[in-house]
């Protein structure tokens, strides 16, 4: 019989690369993940690693079991949330993960809503959607919102499920006053966007910009946008909160991308040019924990509240 704590350790290494990176997901040492992992090999009467000096890779038969381990370990969320089902109301803790944007948006009223559910022990972390996968994986976190752009698309994730909640515009931020760029009226929408943000990016080629931290996502869509604009952006600030960014904008320091989200309170001095570029928001949460009652539970919660936001 196979351990199934020990097929984690197998997952990991697969994803992480090396048995100090699972050690230090784990809070293992390196020799007692590399002591379990001989076990499973015992256990599975065959090579799962090929060992050359420091470095460790799968055997075939370790890519094999690998596979098989993504379905145990999602049979085993399905199994934790059909005994969760049959307890009466909602209890124990429900670790939430959102980006920046998301916390005072649509966080509050989803709270809200889950606070109905006193048994529930809510815990918030405000972290980049990068970063949302891994700390789903490793247990640190029950949901998460992450997302990505039609510039920077994500490859699915094998350990995860998710399912479709925003779909945002992106605009270009510059100083100044009035509302956004209108559309043409004999336009589609989508190519009137696209024509207007081409033209607002032209000519802010020169201009200083205000971009996130290197590694994030907002940072790489910037670049990304910038370059299929043909230019790479002059950088003049750095800034990850979407409201210093437009503080700085309306203080005429330089231009920026924002979404949708990050312009619910927009300050004076800021004028939005919509880009054809999209942000899409996901809830994401372990395969198999679907039916989990209180995945289930924030699902209907925050959805609630992102129609609630949209309509104001």
């Amino acid at each position: 019989m196979l351990d199934v704590r020990r097929l984690r350790l197998l997952y990991d290494l697969s994803r992480l690369g090396t048995i100090a990176a699972v050690a230090q997901a784990h809070t293992y040492t390196p020799s007692a993940v590399s002591q379990q992992l001989s076990a499973l090999e015992r256990e599975a009467g065959v090579a799962l690693l090929e060992r050359s000096g420091r470095r460790v890779t799968l055997t075939p038969a370790g890519r094999v079991l690998v596979v098989h381990a993504e379905s145990v370990l999602a049979a085993l969320e399905q199994a934790t949330a059909a005994l969760v089902a049959v307890a009466t109301g909602l209890t124990g803790p429900l670790r939430i993960g959102a980006f920046p944007t998301a916390v005072p948006t649509l966080l509050p009223a989803t709270l809200v809503a889950l606070g109905r559910h006193p048994g529930l022990e809510l815990t918030v972390t405000e972290l980049d959607p990068v970063a949302v996968p891994d700390a789903l994986r490793e247990r640190r976190l029950d949901v998460g919102l992450l997302h990505d752009y039609d510039v920077v698309p994500v490859e699915p994730d094998p350990a995860l499920d998710t399912m479709p909640l925003l779909d945002e515009t992106v605009f270009l931020a510059i100083p100044g006053t009035g509302p956004p760029a209108a559309l043409a009226a004999d336009q589609p929408a989508a190519d009137a966007a696209s024509q207007i943000g081409r033209s607002a990016l032209d000519e802010v080629r020169d201009a200083a910009w205000i971009v996130a931290t290197p590694g994030t996502l907002c940072h790489t869509v910037t670049l990304r946008v910038c370059r299929a604009a043909g230019f790479t952006p002059r950088v003049r600030h750095r800034a990850d909160d979407f409201t210093a960014v437009l503080a700085l904008v309306a203080a005429g320091q330089g231009v920026s991308l924002v979404p949708q989200l990050a312009c619910a309170q927009l300050p004076d001095g800021v004028r939005l040019v919509p880009l054809p570029t999209r942000r899409r928001t996901r809830i994401a949460y372990r395969r198999g924990a679907a039916a989990h009652p209180a995945v289930a539970a924030f699902v209907t919660a925050i959805r609630a509240a992102t129609d609630e936001f949209l309509t104001r």
